[in-house]
């Protein structure tokens, strides 16, 4: 698995993630998930370089143009809700894709929330064959959520590529993503192609589980806080 570090650039990325990360900003979740809708923007035109592309000709009022148009179908997928905003990111700049939905959530199953299962419990996405795959999540802290929408959606046939896009990765989480890619086989019996795009990669995770220094609870900054499940 290939892993992209895209705060290892200068670029208008270190801006959003300084905001992001203020919990002065935070308090105002209108910039907030615009924050994260334009990572989306940005992320999605870096993994852009790295599709196959075929040449159209255009008619203009002049004459006629060759341009390069992407040749790959793209599924965009993102893990409800707090992928919402980077979805939404991801579409503005691939507004031809298909898309899915999952919902994925924690569970913790000790009164000190120090151990940590997920459920996923509804996915619907189009057929995957030959299709390019990008999930699109803000948080990757132990990747539990991020198996558990893989292998859903996976379940829907068999994608040319993979890439996982996130805002904050933690160590733990790529861990995990690492060995579940050298899993994965594309239709051919090789090795499927994963990539994993991080607009920041952090230091670790705490004893609940998130990431340190992470920003937070990125569904509730985004959508306000929910009821926890016990």
């Amino acid at each position: 698995m290939e892993t992209i570090n895209l705060s290892l650039q200068h670029s208008l990325l270190g801006q959003y993630m300084a905001e992001l990360r203020d919990s002065r900003y935070q308090t105002n979740r209108l910039l907030f998930r615009n924050n994260i809708r334009r990572i989306g923007q940005v992320m999605a035109y870096e993994l852009s370089k790295r599709l196959s592309y075929r040449e159209r000709q255009v008619q203009t009022p002049l004459g006629m143009a060759t341009v390069s148009v992407p040749a790959d179908r793209l599924v965009l997928a993102t893990v409800l809700r707090a992928g919402l905003p980077m979805h939404e990111g991801f579409l503005d700049m691939a507004d031809g894709a298909d898309n899915a939905f999952v919902t994925a959530y924690r569970e913790y199953t000790d009164e000190q929330h120090s151990d940590v299962s997920v459920r996923c419990e509804y996915m619907a996405s189009p057929s995957l064959d030959g299709k390019v795959l990008v999930v699109v999540d803000p948080m990757l802290a132990v990747g539990g959520s991020m198996y558990a929408t893989l292998m859903s959606l996976l379940s829907n046939g068999t994608p040319r590529a993979i890439h996982i896009c996130c805002v904050v990765a933690a160590p733990e989480g790529i861990e995990l993503l690492r060995q579940t890619a050298q899993t994965l086989t594309g239709s051919d019996g090789q090795p499927m192609p994963v990539t994993l795009w991080a607009a920041a990669i952090d230091d670790g995770l705490n004893e609940h589980k998130y990431i340190v220094p992470g920003l937070g609870d990125a569904g509730d900054l985004c959508f306000g806080e929910k009821l926890r499940r016990k």
